[in-house]
């Protein structure tokens, strides 16, 4: 039994260290730096979240596990049109390791994508991998359009009630005018093959010349991407022929968003403090359309707290800057801290799961035998 696993498969190696929650850390001190600075009451803070009503809070948290869910099932729709076999559990546990990921890399609008691609191409080769980047791209690009949308209607709620300031209307036209910006460039990019091509060996001329020649693999990388890159704009070419999966995975997206904002306004609910819809509406459409640029910033700690407090702050008054920073903390902890640890589980299970199918494997072989 000494060598029943002798020759495992490769898979990245699960490590837990004191880094993996480095960044998760460092990105919690910030924001109570922050509420430090801002002179928050931290012990009534503690004594408002002591009051938050159990039910309503244990219902957040439900919500918030039907969102990854119906997340999942959003991106499943198009992974299926475009023949990658993944049941609906294998995309929600490939969609949790993916949230791991972003917490704990400091990348968070490109690492947990990344990671699915590779999670795919382990499991299906890689003629796997042009399909699978086509069906994030697309579920991206979906995701920042309802971003757009939600945002909007917010903002309309907002000046109805009469809640918004210059401040705030000129942030959020902003944030519209940017997220409709890198939208209509990746759409563009989306399909123009050619460009795709050209830009893939311009960089390949580059490396060349930095390499002196000498990196004998180069060619064959090349030859790669640009076959990876046919076969993802052959895929974008499939979404644009049928519109079904598209508007499948859109009322997905609607599902998820719904049980997004649903978790903050229970959160608020718990404390006895009744909030519009309007103020929900834009701060998740603030807080998600910073992390939806696909630039590689550091967002998903310390930068969300800071931002879902002032805005409350900003736009319930004042007066209720310590509900804001509870209710921030309530939140935070369900939809990161929570998912930080359940993502942890679904990496180390995924990870795992290829070597234990190896030794069991060789095991029964070594019986027979």
């Amino acid at each position: 039994m000494a060598d029943v696993c002798e020759n495992p498969v490769t898979v990245p190696k699960p490590r837990l260290s004191w880094k993996t929650a480095l960044f998760p850390l460092v990105g919690l001190s910030a924001f109570f730096l922050y509420i430090y600075i801002f002179q928050v009451d931290i012990p009534a803070i503690i004594a408002t979240a002591q009051t938050a009503d159990p039910v309503l809070y244990a219902l957040a948290v439900v919500f918030s596990l039907a969102e990854v869910f119906a997340f999942s099932a959003s991106w499943r729709v198009l992974v299926k049109f475009l023949k990658i076999k993944l049941s609906v559990l294998r995309a929600f546990l490939f969609v949790w390791y993916s949230i791991f990921l972003d917490i704990v890399v400091p990348a968070e609008s490109v690492s947990g994508e990344a990671v699915r691609i590779y999670l795919i191409q382990r499991e299906q080769g890689m003629s796997s991998c042009g399909p699978a980047a086509a069906s994030l791209v697309t579920h991206r690009l979906l995701g920042m359009g309802m971003n757009v949308a939600i945002l909007l209607a917010g903002t309309s709620l907002l000046l109805v009630e009469g809640k918004t300031s210059g401040i705030i209307l000129s942030l959020i036209l902003f944030l519209a005018a940017a997220i409709t910006a890198v939208l209509l460039l990746l759409i563009t990019f989306s399909f123009k093959e050619g460009w795709s091509l050209k830009a893939i060996n311009w960089l390949s001329k580059v490396l060349k010349i930095i390499t002196r020649g000498r990196w004998k693999k180069l060619e064959k990388l090349t030859e790669d991407a640009c076959r990876i890159t046919q076969s993802f704009h052959s895929s974008m070419k499939e979404f644009k022929r049928t519109p079904k999966p598209i508007a499948l995975s859109l009322l997905g997206l609607s599902v998820t968003w719904f049980f997004s904002v649903s978790v903050s306004y229970l959160v608020f609910i718990s404390l006895k403090t009744p909030v519009s819809w309007s103020i929900i509406l834009v701060t998740s459409a603030i807080v998600l359309a910073v992390k939806s640029i696909p630039v590689g910033i550091p967002f998903e700690v310390g930068l969300p707290e800071i931002t879902m407090t002032t805005l409350y702050t900003s736009l319930l008054g004042v007066q209720y800057a310590g509900i804001a920073a509870t209710a921030t903390i309530l939140n935070r902890i369900i939809t990161l801290w929570l998912r930080f640890f359940i993502g942890l589980g679904a990496q180390q299970y995924l990870d795992l799961q290829p070597v234990i199918t190896v030794c069991t494997d060789n095991t029964r072989k070594t019986e027979k035998t």
